[in-house]
């Protein structure tokens, strides 16, 4: 799956949101200063011709839906991440958040708690 740029991203984010909407709702999410109604086009028909996003046609006007859901392509991108910067180990990409003072002690127990609850699960149905 390719990489989706930042502006790409940001159009993403907006129809991800919305489920579905013609380019003038898209162009509405955008909080003001809004991009220019002809930049979000051009980012659309690339998002399109990627495989991201779909459309229907009425008449000349298209109503654009994302093909793709939010979490499958973050999935994607962070296990690409795993791999590329972390030899494919998940306890190494785990380690660095834990090895930081980037979390706080909420967080890791946040973690814990998920972390816990999946074993648990695991452990019924093997």
């Amino acid at each position: 799956m390719k990489e989706l740029t930042k502006a790409e991203l940001q159009v993403m984010h907006h129809l991800w949101e919305l489920k579905n909407g013609f380019l003038k709702d898209i162009v509405e999410a955008f909080p003001e200063p809004r991009p220019a109604y002809t930049t979000i086009s051009t980012v659309i028909r690339v998002l399109v011709k990627k495989g991201f996003v779909g459309y229907r046609s009425f008449g000349k006007v298209h109503e654009y839906y994302a093909k793709i859901s939010s979490q499958s392509y973050f999935r994607t991108h962070v296990n690409s991440l795993i791999q590329h910067h972390f030899d494919g180990s998940v306890v190494s990409f785990a380690s660095f958040f834990t090895g930081n003072d980037a979390l706080d002690l909420g967080e890791l127990e946040e973690i814990k708690q998920l972390i816990d609850q999946k074993i648990e699960a695991l452990s019924r149905n093997p």
